[in-house]
Order: C-alpha cells, then structure tokens, then sequence
C-alpha cells in the first residue's frame, strides 16, 4: 500500500498534558494527599505542585514522602503506585479543568490546517479519559502517554512516534509544554519547542531555553507560525 510523502502530510503541535493544556494539580496533590495520610505524613500544599509534579507519579510519590522525611523502597514505591493510579483513576477531574484560551487555541490551528496530538508521562487511559471529561479528547489525532510506547519523555522516540501516530509532518512538527523533560525532549528530536509559565517546573521555563515561552494560549497561534519551518 503507498505511504504517504511527508511533505504532503499536515503540519502538527503536540502537546504535554499536565500543566499546559490543564491545571491538574488540585487532583494529583489530592491523590498523594490520600496515600501521604494513610502513611501517616504530613499533607503537601498544592502550591507545592509546580515543585512536585512534572516527572511522572513515582516521582510525585517519592517527592511527598522526602517532603515528610521517609524514604521508599523501589518495591514500596511501586506498591504506592499501583495505590495512586486506583485512587487518581476515580478522581481525574474532580478539580481539573483547561487552561484559559486553550479551546480557541485548538479552534485556530484547526481552522489553519494543522494536526493536534498529545504526548504525556500521564498513563494512556488516565490521559485519554480526563481529555474526554474535559471535552476535549476528540480533537487530536494522537493521544500517547507514558505507556503507550517502550519509552517515554524525556526520550525523543515518545514525541517522534507520537507524531507518526497522529500523520503528521515531522518537519513541520511544534511541541508545546511547561517543564524540562518537555523541553529536553523536543530539543532532542529537532523540533521547536514553545513553553508555558504556568505548569509544573522546577526552574523558570525560561532558564531551560525553549524557542518561545507563551504567557497565555491567546499567542499560541502565532509562535506556532512563527515556528512552523513550512510555514507560507
């Protein structure tokens, strides 16, 4: 069967999901609040979440027990895992809700022809079924998490197949996302990046040296054209 040429597939933006496209803070720190009170530790506040969460939910687990002063187990942690997959499954969008601006973003770049995809460290499922709840899902082309493949950001490969999952231009290919396994990522696979301010860093997305940073999803459109490489 003929393949598609990849200069006559649609350009594409690919977007992280947990703060860039919604704030889900609220319901991934009421999860780890759950496990941490059973364990009998102190809760962690949800303005501690730009610190916490960004590299996966292991991470955020074993970030709130050193917030506490425990250390876990490889084997304990990934019994807490399975704990907070179960209990954040019942609860993705208790609290969650889109970022301002991203629907008309989404409207904008359809209307001007581009492929809309998703590439997330969430689970498949979770992030496929909180798009659904958020009323969103049906608008891209691709939803992959960290499951969905053998690896997983910051590996290139997750963005990359990703984009070949979706059928779009790898060359006319921009990621949108707020933290350093977002930006590493897009850097190793050779594609312009745009970071928002507003999600889950440790460091100011500045400092990790995106090619854009948005301070609202009203310019989105116009960083995405400004650094589509096909682009009229």
């Amino acid at each position: 069967m003929p393949t598609s040429h990849p200069d006559a597939l649609p350009p594409i933006v690919v977007f992280d999901l947990d703060g860039t496209l919604a704030e889900t803070a609220g319901d991934l720190i009421g999860t780890l609040n759950v496990i941490l009170e059973r364990e009998g530790l102190p809760p962690v506040a949800v303005s501690q979440a730009r610190e916490l969460i960004g590299a996966g939910a292991r991470a955020l687990i074993q970030r709130g027990f050193s917030a506490g002063g425990r250390e876990l187990t490889p084997d304990r942690l990934d019994e807490l895992f399975l704990v907070f997959l179960a209990h954040y499954g019942q609860h993705l969008c208790d609290a969650s809700h889109l970022f301002p601006g991203v629907v008309a973003s989404l409207d904008r770049l359809e209307e001007a022809g581009y492929r809309l995809a998703v590439c997330t460290n969430k689970p498949e499922d979770h992030s496929v079924r909180l798009l659904e709840l958020l009323g969103v899902k049906d608008r891209f082309a691709a939803i992959c998490g960290r499951d969905t493949f053998p690896y997983f950001k910051p590996d290139p490969r997750h963005l990359t197949e990703t984009i070949a999952r979706a059928g779009g231009n790898p060359a006319r290919a921009v990621m949108v996302g707020d933290s350093r396994t977002d930006v590493a990522t897009a850097k190793a696979a050779g594609i312009p990046v745009v970071a928002v301010p507003f999600g889950y860093t440790d460091v100011p997305v500045e400092e990790l040296e995106p090619d854009v940073v948005i301070q609202h999803f009203d310019a989105l459109y116009e960083a995405v054209r400004r650094l589509d490489r096909g682009a009229a």
